[in-house]
This record gives structure tokens, C-alpha cells and sequence, in this order.
């Protein structure tokens, strides 16, 4: 996520810079005294978030906020200031938030979890994992269908593994039971070919670890709301609400851990 500070006060600025990345380490936080330089990388880099200072000694940080609006009408402005007179005009513009200062971590972290539009830190990665609630998969935002469920299941069960090795027998033992393997792994061999070619037929593929009877999943190659909360990311944590990849009895272990 890419987060615009400024504050025209270089230890305010300093201290909200700090905040930031202390509440969201893995964001990419640029502080900046100035409009005129805020506008120049807002225009080029697009970041989704923006905190500002209400009162600039040159410009109005709400017409800051009017300008950025401009140029990424999507964007969340979140306002800091020492007064509480600008909130009603704050909100009439539809701002995602207003911290009275001083900011701390705690603030911050709240706002983070209610932005007005949502932020998902894909870090260019092309697959997005669901979790939270039903387990669902989507490529460039588009939900991503699978031949059989079985297939989707193999696959959610290797997002829970978080990147572990799976050996065939553990993947039968999933699927069938207590069964004879014998009698599936005809099946099996079938449905890892079709994961496969899933993947393959949107060009991610290289999502998918494979060695000799084993399968895992590159976990830096997706996006996935269940890895965001174990990192402690204040949007995931936000966006949990008790239910974990629903449709699946064995996802209880998880969730209990998690509860």
C-alpha cells in the first residue's frame, strides 16, 4: 500500500511518518512538507492513502485534499489536525477519516481498518485468495472457476498449509477419507493435472510447487486475507469476523487457532 503523509511541520511530519509505518510495516509511507511536492508524487505514483495536515502556512490542506481527489478520485484522505473546526467541511467532502492530534499508532491503526475505499496490497501478484468467510480465488479480480471442487478444495487446502509440502496420501486422506488410497490416486493424479492447467490457462502457474509425489503453493505469489491477519495487517484483522473457509469441515482447526 502506498501512503502520502504531509505536514509542512518537520516533527510532526516525522512523527506521523513513524506512526505509519509502525502500525503497517510492509507500507510504502512518503512524507512530504510541502503541496507542491506531495501533488508531483501523488501524480506519479498513486498511493491510495493520503494523511493531511489541515492548516499549511501557504495552502489549505483541504484544497490539497481537493486537488489529490483529482487526480485519483478513489483516493482516502485521512485529515490531521490540532482543531476540530474543519470536520464538518472535511466530511462534506467525503474524506475516509479525521485524527485530531496528537497522532498515535492507535488512531492511525483505526482509520486504517475503516478506509472509505478499500486497499488490498496485491504487490503486483495477479492471484487473490479469500479466505474469510467462503473460500473463494480470483485473478485480476475476476473470480477464477475451477473444473471440479475437488480441484478448488485441493487448492484451498494448500493455501492453509501456508506454503507446506503436500504429499499425495495426505491430499487422498483429505478428499476420501478413510478409504482405500489405491482406489483414488487415478482421481487425484487427475485433479492435480486439472489445478494445473487451471493455473496454467491464466499464466499463473508458478504459483504451484511440485516434486515427486509432493505439492505447495508459493505463498509470496498471492495475496491472501488470512496471511495479511497473521501479519498483523490492521485492514485484515478488521475484515475477520469468526468465519474461515466455510464450506470446508477440515478449515475448523484453523479458524479455532485463530479464534
Amino acid at each position: 500500500m502506498k501512503i502520502l503523509a504531509v505536514d509542512d511541520e518537520p516533527i510532526a511530519l516525522e512523527g506521523l511518518v513513524s506512526a505509519i509505518s509502525k502500525v503497517d510495516p510492509y507500507a510504502d509511507v512518503h512524507g512530504f512538507g510541502n503541496v507542491s511536492d506531495a501533488l508531483m508524487y501523488a501524480f506519479v505514483s498513486h498511493p491510495q492513502v493520503a494523511f493531511l495536515d489541515v492548516n499549511f502556512r501557504a495552502e489549505s490542506g483541504l484544497d490539497l485534499a481537493k486537488k489529490l481527489k483529482e487526480i485519483n478520485p478513489q483516493i482516502n484522505i485521512i485529515f490531521t489536525t490540532g482543531h476540530k473546526q474543519y470536520m464538518e467541511e472535511a466530511f462534506r467532502m467525503h474524506v475516509s477519516g479525521y485524527i485530531v492530534k496528537p497522532v498515535t499508532p492507535e488512531k492511525i491503526t483505526g482509520e486504517l481498518a475503516n478506509l472509505r475505499t478499500p486497499v488490498y496490497d496485491c504487490s503486483e501478484k495477479k492471484v487473490r485468495v479469500q479466505t474469510f468467510g467462503d473460500f473463494e480465488v480470483f485473478v485480476n479480480d475476476k473470480p477464477l472457476q475451477f473444473s471440479y471442487l475437488k480441484t478448488k478444495e485441493i487448492f484451498a487446502y494448500l493455501v492453509d498449509c501456508r506454503g507446506s509440502m503436500c504429499t499425495n496420501g495426505t491430499l487422498i486422506s483429505l478428499l476420501w477419507g478413510d478409504d482405500d488410497p489405491s482406489a483414488h490416486r487415478s482421481y487425484l493424479s487427475n485433479l492435480l493435472a486439472d489445478l494445473s492447467k487451471t493455473l496454467k490457462d491464466v499464466g499463473c502457474e508458478n504459483v504451484l510447487i511440485k516434486r515427486r509425489g509432493q505439492i505447495g503453493i508459493d505463498t509470496t505469489k498471492i495475496d491472501c486475507d488470512y496471511y495479511r491477519w497473521l501479519k498483523g495487517d490492521p485492514r485484515a484483522r478488521a475484515a475477520f469476523a469468526g468465519k474461515y473457509m466455510y464450506q470446508y469441515s477440515w478449515a475448523e482447526v484453523t479458524l479455532a487457532s485463530m479464534l
